[in-house]
């Protein structure tokens, strides 16, 4: 037993997977513009859209017949073994850690811009610090708040989109439509992906459902329809309200790109000294304090998991006996992420990220196929519509990504596949080769 407190009903999952994922429309997707442009944009968002779903009908397979904390690391394991299974949540780990540090730098430009002066920084170490304690409480507390956020960024969101939507032109979505030609829609593909990146977190609190078999099925399809539905609200109502480059540059003559979309474009549709527009940029902070304290949870999960199958210190398994909480991996992954932090670099950190969580995708839709064939009597309280179609466009799709983010970014793309390696050559070299077949057998 993981020690893991049953508590969350589809509600609070619904939160959860909404909540992981939501900063991606306040920030990030905007700096896929300048690569492709709103046509080349609006294309590489379509793509990313059918991997996602493709995507989630798999995986919420897979957390339904599998329902443990461990995510892809366990679904992988139990497909290829350990070793596999361990490079997979390496690849979560990636993707987790790193993700809220982006988003911590995020919310530190938004509060920033409301409140001139304000070190970007300090805001940014303060919010590791401040939910690393709310997740430490109990998980009843961090899911509740945690769905309260995401009510309030989701009412935030469309009432953004009855501000801008009605100032939408065609003109403006389209003034510079492919600035590098269709190729850029390739390049702006890891920035359409963090419209959706953190949905699979959901699988990370299989073991926390109250019912996981019903629950994670209904809290996976729900946030993704409502997650889609949101995409082409800020979509097309950011960029439709006054062009691409106000929701990209801050300064019209300078090359620096902003973390804030949402209240650039706002700020074309009503005056910066409008209380509209101050209640706008205060609420938006609601979306990122959502995702970041959301990716808490299933960061520390992850690691949970790994520490419990002692392929990681199994001090990082520990739950605390009365909170129910992995407190010992919540503390870790706080330190990695202030180390993080310091290296002040939010874009290199974006891809590295989308690259572990590409990974992740490829290697989940390869273990529902590779278990619908090894295993076909695991019980299954839901299977996959259109197998195999979805994990084979899932994979194929994941796919694309990565070679269009090796092309684009060469050096980021070797250090992540060198901490893919070193984790490979840790496995095998620290871990008794025992330990590694009991967990497969397991």
């Amino acid at each position: 037993m993981s020690g893991l407190q049953r508590t969350l009903g589809p509600i609070a999952i619904w939160g959860l997977g909404v909540g992981y994922v939501i900063s991606g429309m306040y920030f990030g997707w905007n700096l896929g513009l300048p690569e492709g442009g709103p046509y080349g944009l609006g294309v590489a968002t379509l793509a990313a859209t059918v991997l996602y779903i493709a995507f989630v009908l798999g995986y919420a397979e897979l957390s339904c017949a599998l329902p443990r904390a461990g995510g892809v690391f366990v679904y992988a394991g139990r497909a290829f073994g350990p070793t596999v299974g361990f490079v997979a949540g390496i690849a979560q780990l990636v993707e987790y850690v790193l993700a809220p540090v982006g988003i911590a730098f995020a919310i530190g430009g938004y509060v920033s811009l409301a409140v001139p002066g304000v070190p970007v920084m300090g805001v940014a170490v303060v919010t590791y610090f401040a939910f690393t304690l709310v997740n430490i409480l109990g998980v009843k507390l961090s899911a509740g708040f945690e769905l309260v956020l995401t009510i309030v960024a989701v009412i935030e969101l469309c009432v953004f989109g009855a501000v801008a939507l009605p100032h939408f032109t065609w003109a403006k979505f389209s003034a510079d439509p492919l600035p590098h030609g269709w190729g850029g829609a390739l390049a702006a593909m890891p920035f359409a992906i963090w419209f959706y990146l953190g949905i699979e977190g959901l699988a990370n609190v299989a073991e926390e459902a109250r019912e996981p078999q019903r629950d994670l099925r209904r809290g996976f399809f729900a946030a993704m329809a409502t997650l889609v539905v949101l995409t082409a609200i800020v979509l097309f109502g950011a960029v439709g309200a006054a062009g691409w480059r106000a929701v990209v540059y801050e300064d019209p003559m300078s090359a620096v790109t902003s973390d804030s979309p949402l209240p650039l474009a706002i700020s074309h549709v009503v005056s910066r000294e409008s209380p509209f527009f101050l209640v706008l940029t205060g609420i938006g902070l609601v979306g990122l304090v959502a995702s970041f304290h959301g990716i808490l949870i299933a960061a520390s999960r992850s690691i949970l998991a790994l520490g419990q199958a002692r392929f990681l210190p199994a001090v990082l398994g520990r739950v605390h006996p009365t909170r129910g909480t992995p407190v010992v991996a919540l503390l870790a992954n706080l330190v990695v992420g202030l180390v993080a932090l310091a290296t002040g670099q939010t874009d290199q950190i974006i891809v590295i990220s989308v690259l572990g969580a590409l990974t992740l995708y490829v290697l989940a839709a390869a273990s529902l196929i590779a278990l619908r064939r090894a295993e076909p009597d695991l019980a299954r309280p839901y299977r996959t519509p259109l197998y195999p179609a979805a994990p084979l466009v899932a994979i194929t799709l994941a796919l694309v990504c990565i070679g269009a983010m090796v092309k684009g970014h060469p050096y980021l793309a070797l250090l992540y596949a060198g901490i893919l390696a070193i984790s490979w050559l840790g496995i095998v070299i620290f871990v008794p080769a025992e330990r590694r077949r009991s967990f497969r057998s397991g």
